[in-house]
């Protein structure tokens, strides 16, 4: 996770505690108390019914932001950022080309090179983040409303 408010680190990782169940691997049964009630055992892993088990909670938390969550389209925010930046034709010559499609197909690693600058100043600015070192991308403000919406949940079932 980077780029997180400690605040939503934590409320995240309390999800993701109140999600699973500590389960012990060696007797393979679950330690709802936590402690095996069979070999006493304290090194519990985390059992998220129906995805799996493994020790600690950040695959947990992993798994319900993708569960509940829709991933940022980088190449489509990129391209939208870029269009909201510079005119949307370009005049070659005598055509009017579009922008983006100039600048893709004749720099190729130019446009990667300025989606990555792009990509990592909406990430040090909070507006995206990620929790798969890179590979997917999601609005914060979505994290936070998702919080807040298991905040409200939780409140009305108690």
């Amino acid at each position: 996770m980077t780029n997180l408010s400690v605040d939503i680190q934590e409320r995240l990782k309390r999800l993701a505690f109140e999600r699973t169940i500590p389960f012990c691997y060696s007797c393979y049964q679950e330690a709802p108390s936590g402690r095996c009630s069979k070999c006493l055992s304290d090194d519990l892993m985390r059992l998220l019914p129906g995805d799996g088990c493994e020790y600690g909670v950040d695959w947990v938390i992993k798994s319900l932001v993708k569960e509940n969550l829709t991933a940022v389209d980088m190449e489509k925010r990129f391209e939208e950022s870029v269009r909201e930046t510079y005119r949307e034709t370009t005049q070659v010559g005598w055509m009017e080309l579009d922008t983006v499609q100039i600048m893709k197909e004749l720099d190729p690693i130019s446009w990667d090179v300025a989606q990555s600058d792009w990509l990592s100043s909406e990430e040090s600015e909070g507006q995206l983040t990620t929790f798969d070192n890179g590979s997917t991308y999601y609005q914060t403000q979505d994290v936070e409303e998702y919080l807040a919406r298991e905040d409200l949940d939780r409140t009305e079932a108690s």
